[in-house]
This record gives C-alpha cells, sequence and structure tokens, in this order.
C-alpha cells in the first residue's frame, strides 16, 4: 500500500507540474541539425556503455517540421560488460520519390550474452548461477556476435495505408563464454547442446537472408514521441534455406501501437499490443529472439526481456517459437524551453509490460532433458514488470531515455536499469 501511495503521488504532482508549465508552440527548425555527443548508456545486464554517436537531421525549409527530410544515426560504443554497439542508420522519404527508405547496418559483439533457455517458465532461474563473479560462474551466458544489414521500402496505395517490403542479412557467431573469469565454467548453452535441445551445427551460429512484406497503418501526429494516432503493422518474414543450414522458416508480426491525447500533446496515454510467432518451417534457436518491426527505435531488436520489450525483466528472459506481449504507459510532457539555440522538453513515462511465449519451442525435448537446471516443470504464464522513465528531447526528435523497472516475479530477474535514446515504441 505504500508503494502504491507513493506511485499515485508522483503521478499527481507530475500532472499539476505539466498543467502549470509553459505552454509553448513549436518552434519551426530549418536545415541541418548536426548533434555529436559522447554515448553514455547503461542497461542492468550489459554495463556502462562508452564511446560516441551523432543524430543527424535535414528539414529543408521546416514546412512539415518536427518531420525530417532525412535522418542518419551513426554509434560506436562498448560496455563495462564486454558488450558492443556499432549502427549506422538512414531514413528518409525524399530519397526515392514516392517511397520511404528505411536501412541500417549493425554489429553487435557480447562477450556475455544472455541465454535463460526455451519457453519462459519452462526453464528455471537460480539467481546464484546468473554472473557469479565470486565462484566464477555464469551458468546463463554465452559469447555472442550478430552481424545485420537490412534495408526496407514503404509506398502509400490507400490513404493512411502503406505496403512494405525489405531485406535483411544477418550473421550469428556462437559459442562458450571465453570471458575471463568465467571462461571454461558450466553453463546452460553447453547443457543443452550435451541434451540434444540445441544441435552441434546450430551451436556455433549460421547464415539468413530474410525477406519481408507486409502492411502498415499510420495516422501518427509525429514520430518519434507522437500526440495522438495509430501506428500498426502486419509482416510477413521468412528465410529459405540459401546457406544450408538447414534451417528455413516463415514468421508473422503484427504491432498495434495507439497513442491517446489525455490533454493535448503533453499528456498521453500509449500503449502496443504485439505478436511475433512461427507459420511454417524451423528457426534456429539464435535467431528466435530477433523482434521484427519496419522501424527501429533502439539499434537493438532483441527480446522479450531488457529495456526493448519487457522493460523490468532480465535480457533475453524469454525465448519461444512465437511471443505476445503488451506496453502501456502514461507519456507526461513536464516543462518545455530553449536552450543553446535548440527546442528542448522534459518527460516522465511510468509503464507496466506484460508478455509470454504463446508458441513453444522444442518444449517436447525439454521436458525429456534430465537435468533440473533445464527443466522447471512449471507451465508458462505472464512475465510481468512496472516502472518509470524520465526523457528529455531535443527538437522533438533527438530523445535522451532512462528508464528503471521491476519485475514481477523473482523468477525473471529483479529490476532494470536502462539509459538510453527513444521510447520503446
Amino acid at each position: 500500500m505504500k508503494t502504491t501511495g507513493k506511485i499515485k503521488l508522483v503521478l499527481v504532482l507530475c500532472i499539476i507540474s505539466c498543467m502549470q508549465a509553459y505552454a509553448q508552440e513549436r518552434k519551426i527548425k530549418t536545415g541541418w541539425s548536426i548533434n555529436p555527443c559522447p554515448v553514455i548508456a547503461y542497461e542492468t545486464d550489459l554495463g556502462f556503455q562508452y564511446g560516441a554517436m551523432c543524430d543527424i537531421y535535414y528539414y529543408g525549409d521546416g514546412k512539415d517540421f518536427p518531420e525530417y527530410e532525412h535522418k542518419i544515426f551513426v554509434e560506436a560504443a562498448y560496455s563495462t560488460k564486454h558488450s558492443g554497439l556499432f549502427h549506422i542508420f538512414y531514413d528518409s522519404e525524399h530519397l526515392i520519390k514516392g517511397l520511404r527508405l528505411t536501412a541500417a547496418a549493425t554489429y553487435i559483439p557480447e562477450r556475455m550474452h544472455n541465454f535463460y533457455g526455451f519457453n519462459g517458465f519452462a526453464s528455471p532461474y537460480f539467481r546464484d548461477l546468473d554472473k557469479n563473479r565470486k565462484d566464477k560462474i555464469a551458468y546463463y551466458n554465452l559469447d555472442y556476435q550478430m552481424l545485420r544489414v537490412f534495408a526496407d521500402l514503404q509506398g502509400g496505395f490507400a490513404g493512411n495505408f502503406r505496403w512494405a517490403a525489405g531485406v535483411a542479412f544477418y550473421r550469428y557467431f556462437i559459442g562458450d563464454v571465453r570471458q575471463k573469469p568465467y571462461a571454461g565454467s558450466s553453463s546452460m548453452y553447453r547443457d543443452y547442446i550435451d541434451a540434444g535441445l540445441i544441435g552441434v551445427k546450430e551451436a556455433r551460429g549460421g547464415t539468413h537472408v530474410e525477406f519481408k512484406g507486409g502492411v502498415v497503418y499510420d495516422t501518427r501526429d509525429h514520430e518519434a514521441a507522437p500526440g495522438k494516432g495509430i501506428w500498426a503493422e502486419a509482416i510477413l518474414y521468412g528465410s529459405p534455406d540459401i546457406f544450408s543450414t538447414g534451417f528455413n522458416y516463415l514468421k508473422a508480426a503484427f504491432h498495434f501501437r495507439h497513442y491517446v491525447p489525455l490533454w493535448k500533446d503533453r499528456i498521453v496515454f500509449a500503449y502496443h499490443l504485439a505478436y511475433q510467432g512461427t507459420i511454417a518451417g524451423n528457426a534456429p534457436f539464435y535467431s528466435q529472439q530477433n523482434i521484427s518491426s519496419l522501424f527501429l527505435s533502439r539499434p537493438s531488436s532483441e527480446g522479450l526481456g531488457s529495456s526493448n520489450t519487457l522493460r523490468g525483466i532480465n535480457y533475453n528472459r524469454l525465448l519461444g517459437d512465437g511471443y505476445a506481449w503488451a506496453n502501456a504507459e502514461l507519456r507526461v510532457r513536464v516543462i518545455s524551453f530553449d536552450f543553446i539555440k535548440q527546442h528542448w522538453y522534459i518527460a516522465l513515462n511510468p509503464f507496466f509490460d506484460a508478455g509470454a511465449v504463446v508458441q513453444p519451442y522444442r518444449l517436447e525435448q525439454q521436458k525429456k532433458a534430465d537435468n533440473a537446471l533445464l527443466y522447471s516443470g512449471d507451465s508458462e504464464s505472464l512475465h510481468m514488470c512496472a516502472g518509470i522513465g524520465g526523457k528529455i528531447a531535443l527538437n522533438y526528435n533527438f530523445i535522451f531515455s532512462g528508464e528503471i523497472g521491476f519485475a514481477l516475479d523473482r523468477r525473471d530477474g529483479n529490476y532494470v536499469i536502462a539509459l538510453g535514446l527513444n521510447y520503446i515504441f
């Protein structure tokens, strides 16, 4: 009761502060806006990130501001827990007449990548096995590298509807943890291989090309932080076995995001409903954590769990053949102001997230594994978390984010603190 009371008090104070803030009209920004800055990011499972990034916008004559004509984002960073991120992103509706092009190249090396097994709660979680430096145990980790290059096109065909098509190249390198002092310790990854849950060839990663096509419905008034509107996607994507990995699959992904203004664009209730699952074929274990969407709000698109999907739940806690999840938050713009000839605002966003594996992955094999570390006997149910975030926005598009989320079940971890960029949807 005390905690609930504090949360209610914080929300009331946020709303009062927002309503008292000076309501400025959006001022027009023209030409180029180049925003280089050092990377100071953090996520509980990945550690502090340090490096550099640059967000570049071209607004032209400003007639569509805060929408841009071209966007380029570049980031190079490494973390204290040996996770890297090297990313370049481009987005424009003006490079090709009548089409929107979104393209990116990303390389993510993680020497301590989380692997908590298949099917959510069916995989037991023991806190003392999770990166226990004293005993040199990192049971829930593996060595992981991923290279992703993609390009997507969108074109209008009826009102607010657009068609979408794209192609993506993935290269994965997987192996045992090599990071000291954990190198050589036992791991769930190695136990899965020994139990036949992961094939020997599959265990080392592979190369895949994915093709996608779908439909988008978009009525948002602004993309980075909408004040109203709907953004929905229905996508089919799949990978033929071009590189003789033994895997081919067809998947579907659905996203419905709704932004409901409660007081102009200063208090907005936003929610996101999503499903992603396999329709046919068989996908390798290392690709099951990829979350497919036509526009990445953040360089990493892995889940479920972490700051990208279920905030407050361990990074990559859920791995299955299909997921369903939801995010809900109240976005409260506390104050807007001008500083160093730029437009800024500060916002808060209390949130609640929930999700589950709805299509099991190799569950029957998991049940047959004679190892209490691999199968708990528990049935899958909702994984839930709640927390609060803060945002500092520059020119309405470049958004610094900080969030803390708490898992509501100890089997999902304890809490996640994340510093980064943008709203997650």
